[in-house]
């Protein structure tokens, strides 16, 4: 029997089009490993994460609605549905399937789709240091919290939920609507079910979340989160183009280059930007921060810089937005 397995994440759909991604894997898809492992159980399961084998070339098949389409996955194992999707839809999360056969073996998985509520803010966050604390400044202490603090014991920033479930329900009047979140990271894929654990542990706002692309070796292990950021950028201007008619926060920290891109983005999308928040991760205020804010805060466009999440909840408060 041929080893093969199946990843699917978070989809998402506007009133044109539909998209789905995953990966398929000949060996166990990172999630296949617990999260929950005490010690040097843990360090081992992450490393696993990163030993995956993506499956190239091998067709998969999306199933949602009355829609059913099939394609093949890319080298390292990704496939992406981009598909013209016209027919009528309730905003919320949908259930899609996908399945992927090598002869008689197959595998069926299945995945969520969001359709935005109507409503007035789209929020998108960054991972690390913004509310999952990360050390990313520190690759010693970055790497010790990643191999040996497992998904209980990572630690949020105080008071985030609060401001983040506020920005959820801002401006909604249905008990049941929520505003649209995306979380947006330099992780790779190899630790989206870590990312999705950790959300669901805290009760932070269910997003769809967009990664860098998988690693699939232990001495690309050593270099997660790191290297170029403008992946960041290109899927933060995904999103906007995606669903045009909401006005965005962005949320970001510090530690790397959160401040320059969002204020790429402001730059794009004059219109479509109400605030950049901007944790601080050190002791004092970076000046070269301060200025980039300065200059977002040209384009007609709220910045809050703060050290503690009450600090941004005060200030969404102030502006309105919650």
């Amino acid at each position: 029997m041929p080893k093969l397995d199946l990843k699917l994440y978070r989809g998402y759909v506007n009133d044109q089009e539909l998209v789905v991604t995953g990966h398929v894997f000949k060996s166990w898809a990172p999630d296949k490993y617990r999260l929950d492992s005490e010690g040097i159980k843990h360090a081992v399961a992450v490393l696993h994460m990163f030993r995956i084998k993506p499956y190239p070339n091998i067709e998969v098949t999306l199933r949602f609605k009355n829609l059913e389409v099939t394609t093949k996955t890319l080298k390292d194992g990704y496939f992406k549905f981009s598909l013209p999707y016209k027919d009528h839809l309730e905003s919320g999360w949908h259930r899609y399937e996908v399945q992927c056969k090598i002869g008689e073996f197959g595998i069926i998985n299945c995945g969520e789709i969001l359709k935005p509520y109507i409503g007035k803010l789209g929020i998108i966050s960054d991972i690390d240091d913004t509310f999952l604390i990360s050390h990313s400044n520190s690759f010693f202490k970055k790497l010790y919290v990643m191999l040996l603090r497992n998904v209980n014991r990572r630690k949020i920033f105080s008071d985030v939920v609060q401001h983040y479930e506020a920005l959820s329900k801002a401006g909604q009047t249905n008990d049941l609507a929520f505003n649209s979140f995306f979380y947006v990271s330099s992780s790779e894929y190899n630790l989206y079910e870590f990312i999705v654990a950790f959300a669901r542990l805290h009760k932070l706002p269910k997003a769809v979340i967009k990664l860098k692309k998988i690693k699939a070796g232990i001495s690309d292990f050593l270099l997660t989160g790191r290297g170029g950021h403008d992946h960041k950028f290109e899927k933060i201007k995904e999103i906007i183009s995606f669903y045009p008619n909401l006005n965005y926060v962005l949320l970001g920290d510090d530690s790397q280059q959160d401040a320059y891109i969002y204020e790429r983005v402001c730059k794009l999308f004059p219109k479509n930007i109400k605030a950049v928040y901007m944790r601080q991760t050190a002791s004092t205020k970076s000046e070269k921060i301060s200025k980039v804010l300065l200059n977002i805060s040209s384009l007609n466009v709220e910045t809050c810089y703060f050290e503690y999440s009450r600090e941004a909840i005060e200030h969404s408060a102030s502006i309105e937005i919650i």
